[in-house]
């Protein structure tokens, strides 16, 4: 039996200006604990455009399947709807209701200081300026994280946050949030009121906008936490259709919210 079969498939998705590589040092420890790990590869040219590409690794896995996103990407994968997808976690993600824009959600409030002006080029993509990496992006990374991603970001097109979203995944598949306490680009309280409106699990660190690189324990432990709640056989204990259906109501204090 496969491991997509034994213990479920997490597929990572990046967000803007970024690609795969955001997550290695998430994927190697996810592995060791008996999950199958693919990293997906999203053109970044819409939303439309960047849910199927998602939808096309989904159907390359067996099994159940967990999707993690990172920024932008909270918006890619609450935009597909498989039976197979068990659970959603959203890294410092953006999670865009019916009929909002990926914008709208990102500027509900007042940008940080140190967060760069950001506009499109003529081509109608979006660039991070090189000091938007170590103002904002992931200022608690090393110097050399900062330069390699700056060297190798992939820019978004505008077209991604100006779609429409349409009925998020997130209203009918349990959810885990990871609370960027010190993000710069996504205002902590502007990620604060997305989890608590998809009433998702909950954990707050003090943490940058890329835990990915400055902390990636605290996110291997979220999506840990995702899979031994979506999995019935990850970790060797499984797991009632109760426990996972109830996982969806919590609210951040962790209290039922009926």
């Amino acid at each position: 039996m496969s491991p997509s079969t034994q213990a479920g498939t997490v597929v990572l998705v990046h967000g803007a200006w970024a690609d795969g590589s955001c997550w290695s040092s998430i994927i190697v420890p996810l592995r060791r604990q008996g999950l199958h790990v693919v990293s997906a590869p999203i053109p970044l040219t819409s939303l439309t455009d960047d849910s199927v590409a998602l939808r096309r690794v989904i159907e390359r896995v067996d099994g159940p399947v967990i999707l993690a996103g990172h920024a932008y990407a909270g918006a890619v994968i609450a935009a597909v709807h498989d039976d197979r997808v068990k659970s959603l976690v959203y890294v410092a993600a953006l999670a865009p209701d019916l009929g909002e824009t990926v914008a709208e959600v990102f500027y509900r409030t007042a940008p940080h200081a140190k967060a760069p002006a950001l506009s499109p080029d003529a081509h109608g993509l979006i660039w991070m300026p090189e000091n938007g990496f170590a103002d904002a992006v992931a200022h608690k990374a090393s110097p050399d994280q900062i330069v390699i991603s700056a060297a190798v970001q992939r820019p978004i097109a505008v077209n991604c946050i100006q779609e429409k979203a349409p009925v998020p995944a997130w209203k009918t598949t349990p959810s885990w949030y990871l609370i960027a306490e010190e993000d710069r680009m996504i205002a902590p309280e502007n990620q604060r009121f997305m989890a608590n409106r998809m009433r998702a699990v909950v954990r707050s660190h003090a943490v940058d906008h890329t835990p990915m690189y400055t902390a990636p324990d605290l996110v291997v432990d979220l999506i840990s936490e995702a899979a031994r709640a979506a999995f019935a056989n990850y970790g060797g204990s499984p797991i009632g259709v109760e426990r996972r259906a109830t996982a969806k109501w919590l609210f951040i204090s962790g209290a039922p919210s009926e």
